[in-house]
């Protein structure tokens, strides 16, 4: 994922400087203090907090999130993650796992200074990923969607205020993972059956909500998106700071350049995560540059946007 480098706009200052390049988030492996090694050492100006997932469940997007989670419970059942009346061993695994991963920042990383990202599920990837104690996933009950968002806004910033304790010289950024609204806007999401769809919601919905919780969180937010049709005008206007996606997804251009010309930061991803053969650093660059020639800015903007 790359950004520009010196995040200074002439009408809407931006309060960190961003880094030419972060990453998404997971990692492979299992080792927290060796990913925070690496991230730190190959993302000098923009690092994160990797997420593990092969550790299993718990280490997963929803898992993790769920973690973060204040005064909610949840478990792990045969269909998936659901909100349950008291915690149990799943959730105690996910907190464990989050806890070994701050201490691993504390011991790799504590002279870090600039920018640093978390990363957690958005409002809506986690309801739509958490089913109800009774019932379909969450993202269909708009009283548990308040509740979830609520308790996400409060565990985030009990987050970024940990994550802050153990790195002071760090600017932390949150980004918010995304990846169902699409599905939600669509009505592509399937119920826990999976005999059906769960109905679509309004867009102005979804962005209120999502704005609710951008409000509360006491840093910039990030809103990543990788999965097609992502919603960039929604994003940009829900307050997001920066937002993310995958370049070769992206099809509305029109959403990208009014985010840039409204001062928003963009992370369009053009390094392949899963691959193993990369392409070269010159034939990246080249692909950012077309795209934004394609956008209609001048080239010389492009490094700072």
């Amino acid at each position: 994922m790359t950004s520009p480098t010196d995040s200074t706009d002439d009408r809407r200052p931006v309060p960190i400087p961003w880094g030419p390049a972060s990453g998404v988030g997971s990692l492979p492996g299992t080792d927290p203090a060796e990913a925070v090694r690496l991230v730190v050492g190959e993302l000098p100006d923009f690092a994160h907090l990797p997420e593990l997932p092969a550790r299993g469940p718990g280490a997963d997007l929803i898992g993790r999130s769920a973690a973060l989670l204040v005064d909610l419970a949840f478990d792990l059942t045969p269909g998936g993650w659901r909100l349950v009346p008291r915690p149990g061993i799943d959730q105690r695994r996910a907190e464990e796992f989050l806890a070994r991963d701050l201490d691993a920042l504390h011991d790799v990383a504590a002279g870090w200074v600039g920018p640093f990202k978390v990363q957690a599920a958005g409002p809506w990837t986690l309801a739509a990923g958490l089913e109800r104690t009774r019932g379909d996933r969450a993202v269909v009950d708009a009283g548990a969607r308040r509740d979830l968002a609520q308790s996400l806004a409060e565990g985030l910033a009990g987050h970024v205020a940990a994550v802050a304790a153990r790195l002071p010289g760090a600017q932390v950024v949150v980004q918010l993972d995304e990846p169902s609204i699409p599905a939600v806007l669509q009505g592509g999401l399937p119920t826990v059956s999976g005999f059906g769809k769960l109905a679509a919601v309004e867009a102005t919905v979804v962005e209120q909500e999502l704005a609710e919780l951008v409000s509360r969180l006491p840093v910039p937010v990030l809103v990543h998106c990788c999965a097609s049709r992502a919603p960039l005008e929604l994003f940009r206007s829900a307050g997001a700071a920066a937002i993310s996606f995958d370049l070769g997804l992206v099809q509305d251009l029109d959403a990208a350049g009014t985010a840039v010309e409204a001062g928003t930061h963009l992370f369009p991803g053009v390094v392949p995560g899963t691959d193993t053969t990369l392409p070269a650093p010159k034939a990246t660059a080249t692909r950012v540059q077309a795209w934004w020639r394609e956008l209609g800015f001048p080239p010389t903007t492009s490094r700072r946007r």
